[in-house]
């Protein structure tokens, strides 16, 4: 598990000058945790984010008792990309949490290597699951896709002993579609110029054409 260091942030500590001093302005809170108001630093912030995400455990210390939590929102500069601002979630002890974990498809299709598609349909499930048994991510085995009409739900998905789908079961993450070449439409051929029909008015070229003559 990630444990970070953090502090409580000072009263009248403004998020300029905190974040002036290379640190980040946070907050923890929780059902039954009163929120309270951090300091990060930046750079272990950083660290910890890119690893963790917002499904990965993350153990706070510095603040008395340490509090396993989840990083629930960063709010990051438009530009730099520089984290302003974290939120994090303290999970209470002995609950399970409802949570979306991200899928991670691995392997090659062989349906995809004679040329069919292979269309992923959802990128994340749902799941209930006790905190030590979260999930970073959850493997989708591509190589179950052999032909067209074969398909990956999520009720097939491998999840840790303690975790309840909550997605439906009969969603499809992933199948396979039959690759059909588009034929470029055949040119038409230009119609010929019909001869008028006998006892038709002469058009304007043909009655000049008699007025010369």
């Amino acid at each position: 598990m990630l444990t970070l260091e953090v502090k409580q942030r000072e009263a009248g500590e403004s998020a300029d000058t905190l974040r002036d001093g290379g640190f980040v302005p946070a907050v923890v809170y929780g059902h039954k945790e009163e929120s309270r108001s951090l300091s990060i630093d930046g750079k272990k912030l950083e660290h910890v984010w890119k690893t963790a995400g917002h499904t990965s455990l993350v153990r706070l210390a510095g603040i008395g008792e340490e509090k396993d939590t989840l990083i629930k929102d960063i709010q990051m500069h438009p530009v730099t990309g520089r984290i302003l601002h974290a939120d994090f979630y303290a999970l209470e002890k002995g609950k399970k949490i409802q949570i979306a974990v991200p899928l991670e498809f691995v392997g090659e299709a062989p349906a995809e290597k004679v040329g069919h598609i292979i269309v992923k349909a959802l990128h994340e499930i749902e799941i209930e699951v006790t905190p030590q048994e979260l999930p970073h991510n959850l493997p989708v085995d591509l190589t179950k896709l052999i032909e067209v009409g074969d398909h990956i739900s999520a009720a097939q998905i491998a999840l840790p002993s303690s975790a309840t789908l909550i997605t439906h079961g009969e969603d499809i993450i992933a199948s396979v579609t039959a690759f059909v070449e588009e034929k470029e439409p055949e040119p038409v051929a230009p119609a010929e110029a019909a001869a008028p029909a006998e006892g038709a008015p002469a058009t304007e070229a043909s009655a000049e054409e008699k007025a010369s003559e």
